[in-house]
Order: C-alpha cells, then sequence, then structure tokens
C-alpha cells in the first residue's frame, strides 16, 4: 500500500462537462451559446463548459463552467448522456458529460475563455465548434421525449400565462401544431393548471384567461411521472 496508490500505469482520459441550456423567448425555443476566445475552434460557438477540476463532482463543475462562462448561476441542471469518441477532441483523449436545463430567458455574458454568451432560436444555431452538432441533436431528443413524461413550462413561462402562451411552448419545442380546444382539454384534464380570476387583453379586440402552475401537483408530476399523449 505504500506504492504511489493514484499512479496507474494506463493513461488517463480528460473529462469535461457541457450544458445544453433551453430558453423560451414566448414564440420560439432558443439555445444558449458561448462563443470561444481560445483554441481550438476559436471564433466558433459552442456549449459553456469545460475541464473538471479534480475536487468536484461533474454537476458541480457543470454549474461552475456555466455561471464563469455566461454569468448563468442556479440553474436545474439533469446529465442525459456522456461522449467518449476518442477523436471528439483535437487536444487529446477528452471525456465529456453533457447536461441540459429549461431556464428563462435572462441577460447572459461571456467570461473565462468564452469570448460572447447569446441566445440563438433553435432553428438558427451556426455550426458548432467539437461534436456540439450531435450533443444538440440528442439534448433536442431527449427534451421532446421528455414532455411527454414529465411537465415543462414552470422553468421556461411567467407565473401567470395564458393557454396560447403554455400552448405556444410546447409546440415551440415539438415542432407541431396543435388544435387549440384539444390542447386546452388536455392540459386541464390532468389538474396541473389553475383557472386564475384574472385576464389580460393580447390585442384590444380579445380578452385571455390567465392560468398559473398547480405547484404540488407540478412538483409531484416531476417526480413520479405523467403521460399525456398529444
Amino acid at each position: 500500500m505504500s506504492e504511489n496508490q493514484y499512479c496507474y500505469k494506463y493513461p488517463h482520459p480528460s473529462v469535461t462537462t457541457d450544458c445544453v441550456i433551453f430558453g423560451f423567448d414566448g414564440s420560439r425555443l432558443q439555445v444558449l451559446l458561448i462563443e470561444r476566445g481560445i483554441e481550438p475552434y476559436k471564433g466558433r460557438w459552442a456549449f459553456p463548459g469545460g475541464f473538471l477540476q479534480m475536487d468536484e463532482t461533474a454537476e458541480q463543475g457543470a454549474l461552475r463552467e456555466l455561471k464563469e462562462e455566461t454569468g448563468l448561476d442556479g440553474a436545474y441542471i439533469e446529465q442525459f448522456q456522456t461522449y467518449t469518441d476518442p477523436d471528439r477532441d483535437p487536444r487529446e483523449r477528452v471525456i465529456t458529460i453533457a447536461y441540459y436545463a429549461l431556464v428563462r430567458i435572462q441577460e447572459v455574458q461571456g467570461g473565462d475563455d468564452a469570448a460572447r454568451a447569446q441566445w440563438f432560436p433553435i432553428d438558427e444555431v451556426p455550426q458548432l465548434a467539437f461534436d456540439h452538432d450531435r450533443i444538440l441533436r440528442d439534448a433536442t431528443r431527449k427534451l421532446r421525449e421528455r414532455i411527454h413524461f414529465k411537465p415543462i413550462g414552470f422553468e421556461l413561462l411567467p407565473e401567470k400565462f395564458t393557454m396560447k402562451d403554455l400552448q405556444m411552448l410546447y409546440e415551440a419545442i415539438l415542432d407541431v401544431k396543435f388544435d387549440r380546444r384539444n390542447f386546452a382539454k388536455k392540459m386541464m384534464h390532468n389538474e396541473l393548471l389553475i383557472q386564475l380570476d384574472e385576464t389580460i387583453w393580447p390585442t384590444p379586440k380579445r380578452e385571455a384567461q390567465l392560468y398559473a402552475f398547480n405547484k404540488v401537483k407540478y412538483n409531484e408530476f416531476k417526480q413520479k411521472g405523467f403521460q399525456i399523449e398529444f
């Protein structure tokens, strides 16, 4: 046991984390990117992320890099996949642990080795550095799968919203169009929404009912899941 117990004869790959951060601007799904300020791929857009430090978990490292590179703090992130292709990083053998999150769009600013941080509509994302195009496809697919079994919206919509707001969010994520009446019926069926005694006037000729999420049901469904067919 006196040998260098942490020195092994096997080569050690480096480990990074990457965060796919989704937001919603009221009509389109957005994703948060940073412009790389260093090589490799200097000047190209990528996901916030970086190398894991020896004294932190992957989640801690992901949140630290997210804050350092964009200023975004306190996001609830979920791990969705690990990427291990030997040639995915031109510098060395790098394994990345990928996370995704849903957040309300807010001001971001590049920091650390990120020249800029910026929100992009999901259908206007430029070609990304490393294998981040693949990671984005996988994260989007994961989000679309989740929407059928987990409630989505509390993290992306204001506290009070219209049924149209919620429908537009689901349409933006799934890239489909829903019948208004059928969508409202499905959403009200599971008691996830609370109809408020408040309305707004989106246009001078139309009054719209306001809703809020039933937080108890929302958290319950988030833990155990539910199924909704569109």
